[in-house]
């Protein structure tokens, strides 16, 4: 499956460059390995698609609740860390 998605310029350029590897998405909509995923470059400012996207096949997907582990209020007050290594 296609699954394409808004991406803003900053981290569009962190994506194409391979520095960024890595995306945290609410989880509206139904995705899983083997997929694509077609991040398309939108301009918060314009409110328009800059016509830029880039192709990315799904290798993993990890979703969780935000109380899964009991922290939701945590959470709520000091935030989350994606760590990429």
């Amino acid at each position: 499956m296609v699954i394409k998605k808004k991406i803003w310029p900053e981290f569009f350029r962190l994506v194409k460059s391979g520095k960024k590897k890595f995306e945290l998405r609410v989880a509206d909509f139904k995705i899983k390995k083997g997929d694509t995923l077609v991040l398309q470059e939108w301009n918060p400012k314009t409110k328009k698609y800059t016509g830029k996207e880039v192709r990315e096949k799904v290798n993993f997907v990890w979703k969780r609740k935000l109380n899964d582990y009991g922290q939701k209020k945590l959470i709520e007050k000091k935030g989350l860390y994606v760590i990429q290594f």
